[in-house]
């Protein structure tokens, strides 16, 4: 597994969907995550240090996780099928681990709530490094 942060947000509020951008912490390999404008915009909220008056969907989950006295150990993109990624919360309770189905989008919105660390498993980053060349080449 690699280390990644996030790196950008791009919100187009004319489009369907907005992007992330994951980095390789101490490297150079990047890769965009299409994501919808409810998570961007819950992602954005949080860089941000925005507050709403009430909690959202990503800030109930967090609290959730919390008050349970669970720690999220990190998230993880571990997979890219048909062009979708998949990933998981990685959940420490009682001295076990609990991994969780996630859309990475909201699996970037929990870890910016609980500062925690962000993976992708490298299988994951060198097919979409490949993809990225393999689109540079095309003429």
């Amino acid at each position: 597994m690699i280390e990644m942060e996030l790196s950008k947000i791009v919100i187009t509020e004319t489009s369907e969907y907005q992007v992330i951008w994951l980095r390789e912490k101490g490297g150079q390999r990047t890769f965009p995550i299409l994501i919808g404008i409810v998570e961007a915009a819950a992602i954005d909220r949080k860089v941000r240090d925005l507050q709403s008056p009430r909690p959202l969907t990503h800030d109930l989950l967090t609290s959730v996780i919390t008050s349970l006295g669970a720690k999220l150990d990190r998230i993880v993109v571990c997979s890219l099928q048909n062009n979708t990624f998949y990933a998981k919360l990685v959940v420490q309770h009682n001295g076990s681990t609990v991994e969780v189905d996630s859309r990475p989008s909201d699996a970037v919105a929990i870890a910016v709530r609980l500062d925690a660390p962000i993976f992708v498993e490298e299988e994951v980053l060198q097919h979409v490094s490949s993809r990225a060349n393999n689109e540079d080449t095309e003429v």
